[in-house]
């Protein structure tokens, strides 16, 4: 039976995307309401969090020394030990961590010079792959909305600028398949993907951050369909963390330095061939 948070909901503020200062942040949920969740909850909140441990476990790979996003579910000195044991060849014996980040960092030291990858869309694939197999409809949704967002969007990007699609496309998933595949205009996804028409729109957006909000924004939109008839229970939870982790992104992002940072993106694009992964 699921577990309701009639008084943490009602307690949390409303948010709107054009909010421009916070009062609460993913920090302060993380260390004032988690401990009132269920066991079971909370480990669809580590879903959440996640992403900041896989940003840490690279730059951990990359400098040991390296400063962290102490908004992970681990500490420096957790990750530093769990990538050391798998240098190691260790055998880990302990679930404290998601079999994915062990099979992650395994191939890391593993992988020879003629393994033709980027470690970031590595990370991504197996990490949407484990979400997706969450066994909370909406989370595993989520995630699985993102996965085909953000391939549709890289694969629009690379066909605009006449680029092989197939090796920039994360995931196992049919529509990944599509996208590697297809030559259709549509990739063969009209009647598959149900926002497809939102996204090519959005994709012939020249001002980058209006692109970039107006992707938000869809995000923001079918989070808050998804979970309508969910009044107090952890997907609420789960969306005001999502919607709470976006304004601080666009708070500490302002037009000129997001400007700045989109039109360095396209540059790498035309200069390197390579499109940086919207999963980072």
């Amino acid at each position: 039976m699921s577990k309701y948070y009639y008084y943490l909901v009602a307690g949390l503020p409303e948010l709107t995307l054009e909010d421009s200062k916070l009062s609460y942040t993913v920090a302060d949920f993380k260390a004032e309401l988690y401990p009132d969740l269920s066991d079971k909850d909370r480990k669809l909140i580590d879903l959440f969090y996640l992403k900041f441990d896989n940003a840490n476990v690279l730059k951990l790979l990359k400098d040991k020394d390296a400063t962290i996003d102490p908004r992970g579910n681990y500490s420096a000195e957790e990750l530093a030990e769990f990538i050391s044991s798998l240098k190691e060849g260790d055998e880990i014996v302990d679930a404290m961590f998601p079999s994915y980040l062990s099979t992650f960092i395994s191939e890391y030291f593993n992988a020879t010079a003629e393994d033709d990858f980027l470690h970031e869309d590595r990370l991504a694939a197996l990490y949407y792959e484990y979400a997706m197999k969450c066994k909370n409809k909406f989370v595993s949704s989520w995630f699985a909305f993102n996965l085909t967002m953000n391939n549709i969007l890289v694969a629009l990007t690379a066909r605009k600028f006449k680029m092989d699609i197939a090796p920039l496309i994360v995931g196992d998933t049919e529509v990944c398949e599509a996208l590697r595949t297809s030559g259709a205009r549509d990739f063969g996804l009209t009647g598959e993907v149900d926002f497809l028409d939102q996204l090519v729109k959005i994709s012939e957006t020249e001002e980058l951050v209006e692109r970039e909000k107006k992707i938000d924004q869809l995000r923001w939109n079918w989070m808050e369909e998804a979970t309508f008839f969910n009044y107090f229970t952890v997907e609420r939870l789960f969306v005001f963390l999502l919607q709470l982790e976006m304004i601080e992104r666009w708070i500490s992002l302002d037009k000129e330095k997001g400007n700045q940072l989109f039109r360095s993106i396209i540059a790498t694009l035309k200069d390197e061939v390579q499109i940086p992964a919207e999963f980072r």
